[in-house]
């Protein structure tokens, strides 16, 4: 890798006060710099001079950071297209702070923690709340977090656009059944003689399982367009480069979390529900075993 555009790049942001904003702005540089070297030198340019030209054609960044307000201030700068890049577009469009999604997701957090810390004591009588009152906790739990899941994919990143409102949703969904089913579990765990709540944990997990294998096999590529200049170069992933592998994934992943819990439910009413975890263990160490037979096991090309 060339090292010299690093130095570059830093020598030429010299005497810029580094705010969250120029540091943001510096990083979304810094990888367009990276892609316009490797073209350089793919072209036959030496690579120190590949670097120092590619420095050249950004121009001055203190251009960039002060006219970063808006799309035509950014445009007024003037040399918005340099070396094939857009650096002005860059600096209009990158990526803020967001203050409200931060107080939301602190609020939030400090509430699934305390309805955790109550939903536990609740299931051991420390304090009293019935079990409606205790499931109630869990459900305040498992929704606040679910909450945060979907309000934090929803969020630009510096590297992908934002995800789409109904993924973003999926993945929350998925979250927060996941965690209710873990709740209505502890709740059975204190509970025996409920069997529904067993079976009802057991529904969400396999549900929200699926969901989450049938969001990530079907999910597509958003990075932004230098993210995937940069990625140009890097071994392709299995699930990517053959979409049926991902899909076949997702489909053995539900059958062994369903039979996983079946074998759950019948240890529970056999030997013990003790025995719950090693069954829950073993469902999971074989589809870790699967991930990895079906990344990076041989594909049908290679026999």
């Amino acid at each position: 890798m060339n090292t010299d555009i690093h130095r570059l790049l830093d020598e030429a942001f010299a005497g810029v006060e580094m705010t969250p904003d120029a540091q943001d702005l510096k990083e979304e540089i810094r990888a367009n710099l990276v892609a316009r070297v490797d073209e350089l030198e793919a072209s036959g340019v030496a690579p120190a001079d590949a670097a120092a030209r590619a420095i050249a054609e950004l121009g001055d960044v203190r251009e960039l950071l002060g006219g970063s307000g808006s799309r035509d201030s950014a445009e007024a700068t003037g040399g918005s297209r340099r070396g094939g890049y857009d650096f002005a577009a860059i600096a209009g469009r990158r990526v803020r702070p967001k203050p409200a999604f931060v107080v939301r997701t602190v609020v939030l957090s400090i509430v699934a923690a305390a309805a955790a810390v109550l939903f536990v004591l609740a299931l051991l009588g420390v304090i009293t709340a019935g079990l409606a009152g205790a499931l109630a906790l869990g459900v305040v739990f498992s929704g606040a977090l679910g909450f945060v899941t979907g309000d934090a994919l929803l969020q630009e990143t510096t590297t992908n656009h934002p995800l789409p409102p109904g993924r973003a949703i999926g993945f929350g969904a998925a979250t927060f059944g996941v965690l209710t089913g873990v709740v209505f579990g502890a709740a059975f765990a204190a509970n025996l003689a409920l069997i529904w709540l067993v079976v009802v944990a057991a529904l969400l997990l396999v549900a929200s399982i699926a969901a989450f294998s049938w969001l990530g096999a079907t999910q597509t590529n958003r990075h932004k367009a230098w993210t995937r200049r940069m990625h140009e170069n890097m071994p392709p992933n299995r699930f990517e480069e053959h979409p049926e592998v991902a899909a076949r994934f997702g489909i053995y992943t539900a059958v062994i979390w369903v039979v996983t819990f079946v074998v759950i439910a019948i240890l529970v009413f056999t030997v013990g529900w003790w025995w719950a975890p090693v069954a829950f263990v073993g469902g999971f160490a074989v589809m870790m075993l699967v991930l990895a037979r079906m990344m990076f096991g041989r594909s049908d090309s290679d026999r």
